[in-house]
């Protein structure tokens, strides 16, 4: 039961990684592209946003591999959700436009 514990708490530690560093990716983007010294933005960003999920997966893991994969597990699935949410709608649009053009 603990290690399942552990485990879960690797999984949600994942997921607040993974929304941090994408939703930071995202708001990055945002205000670095319309600064005066972008370079400054992305590159203060980058050391911030991977400094804390390399130091977030050291500590979630434990020194254990199965906590270390749930964590890396929740990172990826919260990109995929950061990706989703932060989508324009005319993107989604022509993204279904392009599937459905290779349907046929």
């Amino acid at each position: 039961m603990n290690e399942l514990l552990n485990l879960v708490s690797a999984l949600v530690a994942g997921f607040l990684l993974g929304a941090f560093f994408f939703g930071g990716l995202w708001w990055t983007t945002q205000k670095g592209l319309s600064s005066r010294r972008p370079a400054l933005w992305f590159f203060g960003s980058l050391l911030l946003r991977t400094g804390t999920a390399v130091a977030g997966f050291y500590f979630a893991s434990g020194g254990h591999l199965g906590r270390l994969f749930m964590c890396l597990l929740g990172f990826v699935i919260m990109r995929r959700i950061v990706f989703k949410l932060t989508r324009l709608p005319d993107e989604e649009s022509n993204q279904l436009t392009k599937e459905a053009g290779h349907a046929t």
